[in-house]
């Protein structure tokens, strides 16, 4: 005897909002799905004026999951965000990056980070590069995340790198962390960073996918504080 399988459809209760620097910054119209219980109900008819929508949700809605798909969006990524309890941390050999390692960064960022969410066949091919590389340079004039920590080899040269913004005045996040065998090095400076602030919490978020990252965060004393998934249409 065949078995039934019943479909229904769960309609998606939100507004969209425009994403203007990333619209003026990758040239493609971009806007994000707020999902609100008081909005009315999305078609597909709303997401005509925009070339990408994306859409983060808790990777517990299924009922979300399913009714985003059914209207035409695709999974991208899975998200894990971590918290660290802060304490006190000895200082490291970690220096605080000016404008003139810009470049160098630019192009540490742009290798490290050539792919994440920010990909074909939504986005150029060189797109992630080019947004991580904007985001480290921000970092260190701090104009996003606060401040850039660096590591540099015995000549001179910066090997690994992290970026540092403060929350609130208990918390703090890691922005971006990259350096080969370098990683609980990096830690332990983001750690004293927070400790100085006198904040308590440090967050990090990472791909579901990079269990390297993942394994790095949880050694340093990261709990999972929450999943998600990343959808674009």
């Amino acid at each position: 005897m065949a078995s039934i399988c019943w479909s229904y459809f769960v309609p998606v209760h939100a507004s969209i909002e425009p994403l203007t620097w990333e619209t003026d910054f990758f040239g493609l119209s971009s806007a994000v799905v707020r999902f609100r219980d008081d909005a009315p109900a999305l078609t597909t008819t709303d997401f005509t004026p925009w070339q990408c929508v994306q859409a983060k949700i808790p990777a517990g809605r299924a009922d979300w999951l399913d009714a985003l798909q059914k209207l035409g969006f695709q999974l991208v990524e899975g998200e894990v965000d971590l918290t660290i309890a802060v304490t006190q941390h000895a200082p490291t050999e970690a220096e605080v990056a000016t404008e003139r390692d810009i470049p160098a960064l630019r192009q540490m960022a742009a290798l490290a980070f050539a792919q994440s969410r920010f990909r074909a066949p939504w986005y150029a091919p060189d797109a992630s590069g080019r947004f991580y590389a904007q985001w480290i340079e921000n970092a260190v004039k701090g104009t996003f995340d606060h401040e850039c920590l660096i590591f540099r080899a015995s000549s001179g040269e910066i090997e690994a790198f992290v970026s540092l913004r403060q929350l609130s005045e208990g918390e703090a996040r890691i922005g971006l962390l990259a350096g080969r065998g370098m990683g609980d090095k990096l830690m332990q400076a983001a750690l004293h960073w927070a400790a100085q602030r006198q904040v308590s919490t440090l967050r990090v978020a990472t791909q579901l996918g990079n269990t390297a990252a993942l394994k790095r965060y949880i050694a340093s004393g990261g709990n999972i504080d929450a999943t998600a998934y990343w959808l674009y249409r």
